[in-house]
């Protein structure tokens, strides 16, 4: 009887291996289904970030509630306190920090150049960061297609957060290096409020590189152009915000120059799916609304706690590393993206190259509208979003109609009709008597 009873329980040991192997087998087989579905994976990014950001919350909103933090010593507490509370300074307090701060920078710059000197000078410095950003981003645009469109010995790279992961380690480095050698403000803001940021930084950034599967690269670079047009939507239906006739008409002149676009018949004879399509608008439509939310929160992190454009660059990569290496990690990606990378050196070569042009053009970003200001920086970058496109299509071969040709030309005249029309209105204002 006991050998009777050992033979029923191996039995049934057995087929419970059996059945619990099945199943690993189909929850395996259903997770690869998810991953190679672009809203699956954003979903399971999104899984993986919230591990991560709920048990921080819980410790922020722990110890913003309770006086432990203001009470207590140790390279803990002050750490946490830096994470959590900031550095608490008056506003008196911080002017004149900063006109210390400009006189440090007065004394340990080289002489300023007169006369003709000013006037070569500015224009060396002003070719240079036309230079720069051209080249940092031209490069980036091309090598962004390549990784993602194309195809490496036979196999080809999928995962768009390891990239954006790569991106941030370098712009970390860089920043901090930066800072530890130059002169910064003093440093106020509760440090986990760059979390924000960092989380649509990278939440735009994983659907830019997502969007080339479905996308061509001249695509995705115009409806990039276009942000406005959700962003002005946004702001009259939740602001019941009123713009002025010339916003709405280069915002119509846009939408009509991207449906020409899109609409255009393809040469080739090539088609789409409409899901492709669908996938492929959605993806865009995600970037451009997380792509607005950061820039709105680091407008109001910079009014609020006057930080350096490099102590925002710093603080945000600090958490869009984080958030990336635990999702990749979590999700059990990470190692396989390393792997392939050593497998592939041409694609470690890419993907090195794509950072350090993304770190050194944040950089010149930095420089130019410290210097040049904001419109000068728009104009070249409007440049660069043309030439881009003409690139795209030289390098990788996309054929474009003369109705598409057309829809690029109208976008472009109505960014730089919208400039100047921001621009007109900016010296109006500064004329006017108050």
């Amino acid at each position: 009887s006991y050998g009777c009873e050992f033979s029923h329980i191996t039995t049934f040991t057995v087929q419970m291996i059996a059945i619990l192997s099945s199943v690993g087998s189909e929850m395996a087989s259903l997770m690869s289904s998810i991953q190679e579905n672009w809203f699956g994976n954003f979903l399971l990014n999104i899984c993986a970030y919230g591990v991560i950001i709920l048990p921080a919350a819980l410790i922020i909103h722990y110890f913003k509630n309770s006086q432990s933090l203001q009470q207590r010593s140790g390279p803990l507490f002050s750490f946490l306190r830096f994470c959590i509370l900031g550095n608490s300074i008056d506003e008196l307090e911080l002017v004149e920090e900063g006109k210390v701060i400009e006189e440090k920078e007065e004394n340990s710059s080289s002489p300023t150049p007169k006369g003709y000197g000013i006037i070569l000078w500015s224009s060396f410095k002003l070719c240079s960061c036309i230079i720069g950003l051209q080249i940092a981003y031209l490069t980036w645009g091309v090598l962004q297609e390549r990784v993602m469109t194309r195809s490496y010995d036979g196999e080809r790279f999928t995962n768009s957060q390891f990239l954006v992961f790569v991106n941030r380690v370098l712009a970390l480095c860089v920043s901090a290096i930066y800072i530890a050698s130059t002169i910064q403000p003093r440093h106020i803001s509760p440090f986990y409020k760059y979390s924000y940021s960092s989380l649509s930084n990278i939440l735009s950034s994983w659907c830019q590189y997502e969007a080339l599967k479905f996308v061509s690269f001249p695509t995705q670079v115009l409806a990039k152009s276009c942000k406005v047009i959700p962003v002005m939507l946004m702001g009259k239906v939740v602001s019941n915000k009123t713009y002025p006739l010339n916003e709405y008409v280069t915002a119509l002149m846009m939408s009509g120059g991207v449906a020409l676009f899109l609409l255009a018949a393809d040469p080739t004879g090539d088609t789409h799916t409409t899901e492709t399509t669908v996938a492929g608008i959605l993806i865009l439509g995600g970037y451009m609304m997380f792509d607005s939310f950061t820039s709105n929160w680091q407008s109001q992190l910079f009014s609020q706690y006057k930080m350096s454009p490099i102590q925002m660059m710093l603080g945000v990569n600090t958490f869009s590393c984080i958030f990336t290496i635990g999702s990749l990690l979590l999700r059990g990606t990470f190692f396989s993206s390393v792997l392939f990378l050593f497998k592939h050196w041409d694609f470690g070569v890419h993907a090195s190259i794509l950072s350090i042009c993304s770190a050194i053009g944040q950089l010149f970003i930095f420089y130019t509208i410290s210097q040049f200001g904001p419109l000068v920086f728009t104009l070249i970058m409007t440049t660069r979003q043309a030439v881009s496109i003409l690139l795209s299509c030289i390098v990788y071969g996309h054929v474009l109609t003369i109705q598409a040709l057309l829809g690029v030309v109208v976008v472009f005249i109505a960014i730089l009709l919208r400039f100047y029309f921001k621009q007109r209105e900016r010296s109006v204002d500064k004329t006017t008597p108050k």
